[in-house]
């Protein structure tokens, strides 16, 4: 097998996995092809080697950075950005994905403690107020479970 033809086994495989921390199919790839890259490649060297249009490579890249998953980078007579992917796999993912987790676990459960409020004016609750308190209580256990990774 020829090694693009491995390179591009690798990036498909590998944009699966990040595509499981809410990263567009698109901007796996892209992230994919920077990591296995290794070196700052050019928004027309992604757009041709993706197969993909400067534009859409643009927006993918800006996500990414959003993200910081990958920088720009400045190379001594290249006029051209250049961008590359951050090293350390692990800690940039986790942590992004724990910072979204956090987030929308604080939101979530916010929301549910205001309901919880405007329950005490409702007569006949049933059993929601059980119920309502278990998914608050869920919440602040998925809380707690993603700080203990956040400090690890």
């Amino acid at each position: 097998m020829a090694e693009q033809k491995v390179q591009e086994q690798i990036i498909l495989e590998f944009s699966k996995t990040l595509e499981m921390f809410d990263l567009s199919p698109s901007e796996a790839k892209l992230f994919s092809l920077l990591y296995i890259e290794g070196k700052p490649m050019t928004l027309d060297e992604m757009a041709d080697w993706l197969g993909k249009s400067k534009t859409s490579v643009s927006n993918g890249i800006r996500s990414l950075l959003d993200l910081n998953l990958v920088e720009r980078v400045w190379i001594k007579g290249i006029r051209k950005d250049l961008y590359q992917a951050e090293d350390n796999l692990y800690h940039k993912f986790m942590s992004n994905f724990i910072h979204k987790w956090l987030e929308a676990m604080k939101r979530q459960k916010n929301s549910l403690m205001e309901i919880n409020k405007d329950l005490s004016n409702i007569k006949n609750k049933h059993e929601l107020p059980d119920r309502l308190k278990s998914m608050i209580d869920f919440h602040h256990n998925l809380e707690k479970t993603f700080k203990g990774l956040k400090s690890s």
